[in-house]
């Protein structure tokens, strides 16, 4: 599993580029980032090389902040293999939170970035074959 930030912020214009100041001059490198917002507030989900620092440095800046544990799991690019992975997690009645794509750096094959509070899907996944990652 990997540690993933998430952080409320105001939905304001420049608000992503302030939190990517902030991070960039801390050097903290984002491996992977995704903002939702609502009518007042927004959350961003960030997976970065240097999590503590990273909420340390956000949390001065007046930001909460609190970390998660994900679950990353590698895919082959082919149609359906996203489908399979959410068959295989739907057939065992394990809720998702939340998801996006991203991609593996050392390979450029997709990933598929979960949150689940199912302890036991991380096991369950690699008893199917899936490779998790640990690293991006």
């Amino acid at each position: 599993m990997l540690n993933q930030i998430s952080l409320f912020t105001e939905n304001n214009e420049g608000g992503l580029f302030k939190i990517t100041t902030i991070l960039a001059k801390a050097n903290i490198n984002i491996y992977t980032m995704l903002a939702n917002d609502s009518a007042e507030f927004g959350i961003v989900r960030l997976i970065v090389d240097k999590a503590e620092t990273a909420i340390e440095v956000l949390k001065a800046e007046g930001y909460q902040c609190r970390q998660d544990k994900v679950i990353a799991v590698e895919m082959n690019d082919t149609p359906g293999y996203l489908d399979g992975i959410l068959s295989a997690i739907h057939g065992a009645n394990i809720d998702i939170s939340y998801l996006y794509i991203s991609f593996n750096r050392d390979n450029v094959k997709p990933v598929v970035v979960f949150k689940t509070n199912e302890p036991e899907t991380a096991t369950f996944l690699i008893g199917r074959g899936y490779k998790l990652l640990e690293t991006f």
